[in-house]
């Protein structure tokens, strides 16, 4: 049933009906919910472990876990949290939310394979090279983006929480722990991909990298009001914690589009010295042919210029 429309008839060209497009998006579509349903029950047999991942490093920051309470009064500036659930039913959305989104992300190569399945055929050979190193380099940078994001978390976390008054106990209700961190995650990795958007202008021609490096005072300031506004907590630290990776990336993308930049004006010097030379081709006088000896000196029988043979 979700046979592969492409695997009936090919075309050389990869040309398809209509029909047989939208066939080949249902059946990838329902491949990919397939894998993801697949993996989310998986995960939500998983589910304790995962919170406890996401949870762990904000609790082990802001958490009074171990401690007496002689320890506490003694340490007035010492604030901590409590992660709580409120409500009947926010247990069980929480364990579907999370279960879901572990589904999500896990099955992630296959929903992209079948995505990538149905986009590559009508690509060209030069467009699949490029979409290849930006796959291959977009991932890893919004991993490390993401990275940056559970890295910075503990250091928000504790922040944060100073601001409570003392003598008053702070609650963090779980859900909202974890649409913060979807937040960060998402913030943080997205913004990595900015370097790899400049490359791509840069290589399809739309900017040049002395463009680039023109704007270097207004980036910088650019990224630095991102960093501050996409960070909850109000400390530098956590703001140039996401600031200066993004700096070192977006250099390293005008480096980039500076040497491609180089590189094609190379190429276009090579092509003006190997430019072939110009060829005159102005045609030649060619002399009218000869009549057949049945044709000399009679013209009675021409019509328009033609004799009746013709």
């Amino acid at each position: 049933m979700l046979k592969s429309a492409r695997n009936t008839e090919k075309d050389p060209e990869g040309r398809m009906p209509l029909a047989e497009h939208l066939r080949e998006l249902r059946n990838r579509l329902a491949k990919s919910l397939l894998a993801i349903t697949v993996v989310t029950i998986v995960a939500a047999f998983y589910y304790n472990d995962i919170i406890n991942l996401i949870t762990r490093p904000i609790l082990d920051s802001v958490g009074c876990q171990g401690r007496t309470f002689t320890e506490l009064a003694s340490s007035k500036s010492d604030h901590c949290a409590q992660i709580t659930v409120s409500g009947l039913l926010t247990a069980f959305t929480l364990a579907l939310k999370v279960s879901l989104m572990a589904g999500v992300v896990l099955a992630s190569p296959v929903w992209l394979y079948q995505v990538w399945g149905f986009v590559a055929p009508g690509l060209h050979k030069s467009e699949k090279k490029y979409a290849y190193a930006f796959v291959g380099t977009g991932a890893p940078l919004f991993l490390c983006g993401a990275y940056f994001a559970y890295a910075v978390l503990p250091t928000t976390a504790k922040v944060l929480i100073e601001f409570t008054p003392d003598n008053a106990a702070n609650l963090l209700p779980v859900d909202d722990l974890l649409n913060l961190v979807l937040r960060m995650v998402l913030v943080f990795g997205l913004s990595f991909e900015l370097p790899l958007l400049l490359v791509f202008l840069n290589l399809i021609g739309a900017i040049t990298g002395k463009r680039m490096l023109g704007w270097w005072r207004a980036m910088i300031m650019g990224i630095t009001v991102f960093a501050a506004v996409a960070t909850p907590s109000t400390d530098p630290l956590t703001m140039l914690a996401l600031a200066a990776p993004i700096w070192m990336l977006y250099f390293g993308a005008v480096a980039f589009s500076l040497l491609n930049d180089r590189r094609k004006a190379r190429k276009r010097e090579d092509l003006d010295d190997d430019e072939a030379s110009n060829l005159d081709l102005t045609p030649e006088p060619v002399s009218a042919s000869r009549a057949l000896p049945e044709q000399a000196g009679s013209d009675r029988d021409r019509v328009n210029g033609y004799d009746d043979v013709t």
